[in-house]
Parts: structure tokens; C-alpha cells; sequence
């Protein structure tokens, strides 16, 4: 999968690594690394020092993950696809799941 064809917001299911299984939403895109933040998926701690705004203490955030071990899921399939493009008669370019011809873009 690569990163031009996920956006945020979309559903994934991690496909390999200690996440295997896992399935949530997108955060963030991180095109320069080619990686994305997925929601509670890939949970690491952090150490923060007190300051002014709040204590500090061990905070629980989302790690990155490589796209090449995440992958986009169908709402129809329910599964983990592939994607194409497919132009409509308005110009416009959406996202089709390759399995069931269904429009993963909405709207």
C-alpha cells in the first residue's frame, strides 16, 4: 500500500508486526517517512517533565507505523483491499476497492 492512496480518517487493519490484527482510524499522515499514526493502535510511553501547563509523569501515545505493514479496509468486504482510481462522469476521482467495485471514498 502506499501512502498516496490512504488519507486521513480512513479505516485500516495492520497487517504485520506486534499490532498484527489490530484495526483503526488514521490520525495522521506522515508522507516524508512514509509512515501514518493510527488510533490506539501501536502504543508507546513517554516521559514527561512537569511544566507549567501540567504534571508530568508517563504518558500513553501512538506510535508511527510503516505503510507497507498497514492495509485499507473495505466497508463491504470487510477485509483489507487493494485500491484503485476510477474517474466518474463529473470528473471527479475516487477510491475503488478492487475485490467488490465499491466506492471506499464518500461523497
Amino acid at each position: 500500500m502506499s501512502l498516496n492512496k490512504l488519507k486521513k480518517g480512513d479505516m485500516i487493519k495492520v497487517l504485520a508486526g506486534k499490532e498484527k490484527g489490530k484495526t483503526g482510524k488514521i490520525l495522521k499522515t506522515i508522507p516524508e517517512k512514509n509512515k501514518v499514526i493510527v488510533e490506539k493502535v501501536n502504543l508507546i510511553k513517554k516521559h514527561k517533565k512537569p511544566d507549567a501547563k501540567g504534571k508530568g509523569g508517563i504518558v500513553e501515545k501512538e506510535g508511527a507505523i510503516h505503510v507497507s505493514n498497514i492495509g485499507l479496509l473495505c466497508g463491504k468486504c470487510n477485509a483489507s483491499v487493494q485500491v484503485k482510481h476510477k474517474i466518474l462522469e463529473s470528473g471527479k476521482k475516487i477510491r475503488v476497492c478492487k475485490k467488490c467495485n465499491e466506492a471506499i471514498d464518500v461523497g
